[in-house]
């Protein structure tokens, strides 16, 4: 009860100054990735247009100290942040913003670990297809020791079995942390599609899409930043690790649904299938940039394929890609990639999945 009153205390106290006259000014946070796959993030005060909204290009380039992030020497340490999508910020609330950026080096070239921008070449290399997705992104809720919340103490939860999409007590936990993201990412114009709790306690999901071309890797990352600040507010810690606990339970994914104008119309199934053949025929390139640590999930076992080998079938969650039994049944739609791990870049996920059905740039 103490901590409840607690939090409550420092929420009115915050709401106090988030109400408070901006003077003329918005502020955007600047937010990018780093070299570790997390989200990091600062903000800047920018004159406020009125009725008039920012584009992307109108917004000022900026830097920060790439050495304290492992993305730049301490001898050459400004790495320049570039914008390239503007979202509404849930927290500071209208007229501030969201600023999602690229990492660009001191001489202009993309970062190490700026893969959006060769995502983005791809995506408007293979434009005219119209390659919509799809991503389902899985992560668990630590307490701040890194133990999944809910479990006891010494010791396992239950077999899973009640907690995949559970309600109640002992079924679920941390719902209210799942639901201020979900209105979070719905105020800031994410393509937030659902959300579940899945088959591991403390572990849930969130999909996000459909998404045109280069737009997944935005909103997802923006997403996943927006979960990682919320679960801050409840002082609990967000892990896209594809196994976070040793034990005998799922592990967590990226699942990729993909498709394009060619296979959304009558006759579909032969580019899904044509499709499909070209994604086996490139399978170890794929799992290269698949997650970290995904031989620990890909064992053939929980609804999963062997890492080693290529499968897929109509309605098999035990195979590296499945055909919905719905699209099976019309001849055409979509197909999901399930290789993928949590902790998997989406434009690395969507980049390869363009240039093996279409080709490289």
């Amino acid at each position: 009860m103490a901590t409840t009153d607690a939090v409550i205390s420092r929420t009115e106290t915050l709401n106090k100054y988030l109400k408070l006259d901006q003077r003329g000014s918005i502020i955007a946070e600047y937010v990018w990735i780093d070299s570790e796959g997390g989200t990091r993030a600062k903000a800047r005060t920018l004159k406020d247009k009125g009725t008039e909204k920012y584009e992307v290009s109108e917004l000022p380039t900026w830097n920060f100290d790439g050495s304290s992030t492992g993305q730049a020497p301490g001898e050459n340490s400004d790495v320049y942040l570039k914008p390239v999508a503007i979202f509404d910020d849930p927290f500071r609330g209208s007229p501030n913003i969201l600023v999602l950026a690229e990492c660009i080096n001191s001489d202009g070239t993309p970062n190490k670990f700026n893969y959006r921008h060769e995502c983005a070449k791809l995506m408007e290399a293979h434009a005219e297809h119209e390659p919509w997705f799809g991503l389902e992104q899985e992560y668990t809720l630590l307490d701040l020791n890194d133990r999944p919340y809910g479990w006891p103490i010494n010791g396992f939860p239950a077999p899973q079995g009640p907690y995949y999409c559970g309600v109640g007590a002992g079924k679920v936990v941390q719902r209210d942390i799942v639901d201020s993201h979900y209105k979070a990412c719905l105020y800031a114009g994410i393509k937030i599609a659902g959300t579940n709790a899945e088959v591991m306690p403390a572990q849930w999901e969130f999909q996000v899409g459909p998404c045109l071309g280069i737009e997944m890797g935005d909103h997802l990352w923006m997403a996943r930043y927006l979960l990682s600040r919320i679960a801050e507010d409840f002082g609990a810690k967000i892990s896209v690790h594809p196994k976070p606990i040793p034990g005998d339970w799922n592990g967590a994914g990226l699942h990729s649904n993909f498709s394009t104008k060619e296979m959304r119309v009558e006759g579909g199934m032969a580019h899904i299938e044509a499709a499909i053949k070209k994604l086996e025929g490139r399978h170890k390139e794929h799992i290269a940039v698949y997650g970290e640590d995904n031989e620990k999930r890909l064992t053939g076992r929980h609804e999963t394929g062997a890492i080693d080998q290529f499968t897929w079938g109509v309605a098999n969650r035990g195979a590296s890609i499945r055909i919905p039994r719905e699209v099976g049944a019309k001849g055409y739609g979509y197909f999901e990639d399930r290789r993928p791990a949590s902790n998997a870049d989406p434009y690395r996920i969507t980049g390869i999945i363009v240039e093996t059905c279409f080709g490289a740039v």
